[in-house]
């Protein structure tokens, strides 16, 4: 790779599937979240090993997410977990893409089309449960009845989302989000409607309220090893591994001495000689220029050595004096283990006063690579 790239770990991918597999009820199945570029990991690469491994739902946030899949040749259900504008209603048949029903007018919105069309469309029907975000109230029984019913909408699922369910002082209010969402559903039900599968469960929910389960679960973060606050609650540890590895290259070594200075802002003095690398990788990569001033390390030879100075768009500088035979063009890993040395995910994302969901998926393009690099055991 040129200078900074991903590389992934399909034994790890594997490994989490399997461990969600073993912690869910028999007959609960899996639908793989890779929105946002797979958290960063890449879609497509990841879309099909996950189908190599068994999965066959899949979600997105976006339309443009699903087409690209489509054309790379995935196949399985596709879910648009968010809004998609009319005109891009096309594209929903013409890919074979299910759409969430994000609200009431956006349901009537999917159903004109359908009907003017001529071609119903593939939906799940959102339900607002507590969070507040997109779907239909819970009050809005008729609608969800109506809709459930129209000739020009092929309703094939209904969910929500729970959005406390990694806090264990919360447990109250995501058991009410439960309970609000069973019944609706069987309310639905007992008016005879057709709902298709049923899905709830995110993964922290799958890990902590197994007991909700329905006909699959939704796993993000937690299915690529990482949580997502190092602060997160988990009711059982699934040991889940790692998926990706964060390295790029050494670009330059310089010698300095005490009181030279070292990046933007001269906020970094040495106080002794040192040796200092700069690294080609900044903040237009991904890595958040809220890491500058030493709050980020990486490992180089299998030594961790410290940040110095602003991160750059482009470049980072590292401390590496002490680090023996470093040289031009070695590898330096921001995420991920090397020896008895491991970097988390999860600390780049606390010491940028972020989660790593965010940090992942903000990840730019120019970050090569995204391949698997082992094969499944």
């Amino acid at each position: 790779m040129n200078r900074t790239w991903i590389e992934l770990d399909r034994d790890a991918l594997a490994h989490n599937i399997r461990q969600y597999q073993s912690h869910l009820p028999a007959g609960c199945g899996i639908m793989g979240v890779v929105k946002a570029d797979a958290y960063g990991h890449g879609a497509h690469v990841v879309a099909h090993e996950l189908y190599r491994l068994g999965v066959r739902r899949f979600a997105v946030a976006a339309l443009a997410e699903a087409v690209e899949l489509r054309k790379g040749g995935l196949e399985g259900e596709i879910l648009i977990l968010g809004y998609t504008h009319p005109d891009g209603f096309p594209q929903l048949v013409q890919y074979d893409i299910t759409q969430t029903a994000a609200c009431a007018g956006h349901a009537a919105r999917l159903e004109a089309f359908g009907r003017e069309s001529g071609t119903p469309v593939k939906v799940h029907i959102a339900v607002d449960s507590g969070m507040h975000r997109i779907g239909f109230l819970p009050e809005e029984l008729d609608q969800m009845e109506a809709f459930c019913r129209s000739p020009w909408i092929r309703v094939t699922g209904i969910f929500s989302h729970l959005c406390v369910a990694d806090v264990e002082a919360e447990d109250s209010f995501t058991r009410q989000q439960a309970q609000v969402f069973q019944a609706v559903l069987a309310e639905l039900r007992a008016r005879g409607a057709e709902t298709g599968e049923v899905h709830l469960l995110n993964s922290y929910g799958a890990v902590n309220y197994p007991e909700y389960a329905y006909d699959f679960a939704r796993l993000g973060i937690l299915m690529y090893g990482v949580l997502s606050d190092g602060a997160g609650w988990l009711r059982t540890d699934l040991e889940l591994r790692p998926v990706m590895t964060l390295k790029s290259r050494i670009t330059s070594l310089r010698h300095i001495g005490p009181g030279e200075t070292v990046s933007y802002g001269r906020t970094y003095r040495a106080e002794k000689p040192v040796t200092i690398a700069s690294v080609a990788i900044g903040y237009a990569d991904g890595i958040p220029r809220a890491l500058s001033g030493g709050k980020i390390r990486a490992i180089v030879r299998g030594r961790y050595v410290q940040g110095v100075g602003r991160v750059c768009m482009d470049q980072l500088m590292l401390d590496v004096t002490g680090v023996e035979g470093v040289q031009l063009g070695d590898e330096a890993i921001f995420i991920g283990q090397q020896g008895d040395c491991r970097i988390p995910a999860e600390e780049l994302a606390k010491n940028a006063g972020t989660i790593t969901n965010d940090l992942l998926s903000g990840l730019s393009a120019r970050v090569e690579g995204r391949f698997f690099t082992q094969a499944e055991a």
